[in-house]
């Protein structure tokens, strides 16, 4: 079935999404499988049965929305959480519990992992509750379930699984301790009451969204979490949209791989706090493809080779990925310096660098390295949607949807070779 705008325009009223973002092959993927499921057989027919039932609007939504999450993921952003809720609860003398909001929470295992960071950490279930918000019913459905199989438990430190969960034969169920501390309903950030009877939040996780929008919604959206944020509050991004906060007056907290924002200039300086968390996972393989990041999932910075290269090169990009992950961001790059020293330049390193200058905040530098990834590896998908974004960020439209059209050609080409 062939590209239909109107779907396309569906999907940007309704979750704000920019099909050139992703790519039209995940759009009409997504509309074969809910025309094979309606028995539609042209555009025209699937498409007056989605004007017409309200379900199959949010099953093709569902289609299109693949969370990809796990437990702690950008593991600082919670240690970072856990030693300012301390200083927010001293700040307003413990009058009232801390209130913290997770969105698009997917299916439960960020506003979990939140609230496991800070009872660790020390916190009294009566002194902060979570409230997780996602689009999707069926998400948010799996959340409240709270069962989960292995693959939300990732890297080699999960001993906090031992302590929060029970495991059964169905999966590892969260404890009920855990449970109690957080809340979670369907919620649309596009809706302009979203919230509105409710206080602002001291913290609001909301990562890895705004880079699916064009620029007047991440306008929009960006108007919507200010005012869910309190004016002492924090706000945690993805590591790909600390540029679009920074065009609109936020300012980093100065904590490396917190991705943590407010409104106020002055940095918070990193203090070591003891915070269980899981280290991130290696590689998979050195020969994997690079997995595409899907809409409202949790964005992955992590990217491996196309092609094997010795194990000895190999090795090196592991540790990259793995100290860039960790954290330690002079550890990374003076890892890949090394690697370009040793061996011929690849993409992927130069896409670790530029990351890795981005979140420094070094948006020149950071554009410099993005644009050398792509001259190795023209279609670098991570490359070219990071570039984009930070061209956005700098008001250069034109060329971030010349940028984001690459992305969405070779989505299609690849789609069509599988066929």
């Amino acid at each position: 079935m062939s590209s239909d705008p109107r779907v396309f325009n569906f999907l940007k009223e309704r979750i704000g999404l920019d099909v050139a973002s992703v790519g039209e092959a995940i759009i009409e993927r997504a509309v074969r499988q809910r025309s094979q499921a309606v028995q539609a057989q042209t555009a025209d027919e699937y498409w007056q049965q989605l004007q017409r039932s309200h379900d199959e609007q949010q099953a093709l939504i569902e289609a299109v929305i693949v969370p990809e999450t796990w437990f702690f993921r950008y593991p600082e952003s919670f240690a970072t959480l856990a030693r300012l809720a301390k200083a927010r609860l001293a700040e307003i003398k413990q009058m009232r519990a801390l209130r913290i909001l997770s969105l698009p929470c997917s299916t439960g295992e960020e506003p979990y992992s939140i609230a496991m960071a800070l009872l660790d950490a020390g916190l009294a279930p009566h002194q902060f509750k979570v409230l997780g918000l996602d689009v999707s019913p069926l998400s948010v459905e799996r959340a409240r379930r709270g069962v989960y199989g292995k693959n939300s438990f990732r890297g080699a430190d999960i001993e906090f699984r031992d302590r929060h969960f029970n495991e059964s034969a169905d999966g590892f169920h969260i404890s009920e301790r855990v449970r109690e501390q957080v809340r979670l309903q369907v919620g649309n950030l596009l809706d302009p009451t979203l919230l509105a009877n409710e206080a602002s939040y001291d913290f609001v996780f909301c990562r890895n969204l705004l880079i699916y929008f064009d620029q007047p919604t991440q306008k929009q959206v960006f108007d919507v979490l200010k005012g869910l944020t309190h004016e002492d509050g924090v706000l945690f991004i993805g590591p790909a949209e600390g540029s679009l906060l920074g065009r609109h007056g936020m300012k980093s907290i100065g904590v490396p791989q917190s991705f943590a924002f407010s409104r106020h200039v002055e940095p918070v300086k990193p203090e070591p706090v003891f915070v269980p968390i899981p280290a991130p996972p290696p590689p998979r393989s050195a020969a994997a493809l690079p997995v595409k990041p899907r809409p409202f999932s949790t964005f992955s910075a992590q990217v491996v080779p196309i092609k094997a290269p010795p194990s000895d090169a190999a090795d090196l990009l592991s540790q990259i990925a793995t100290l860039a992950n960790e954290g330690k961001s002079a550890e990374a790059r003076a890892a890949c310096e090394r690697y370009l020293s040793n061996h011929p330049p690849a993409a992927q390193v130069f896409y670790w660098l530029g990351l890795l200058s981005d979140v420094a905040g070094s948006a020149l530098e950071a554009q410099g390295f993005y644009r050398k990834a792509l001259y190795l590896e023209p279609q670098h998908p991570q490359a070219l949607m990071h570039l984009a974004a930070l061209l956005e960020s700098q008001g250069d439209s034109a060329g971030a949807r010349r940028l984001q059209a690459r992305a969405a050609r070779s989505e299609r080409a690849d789609s069509e070779s599988k066929r």
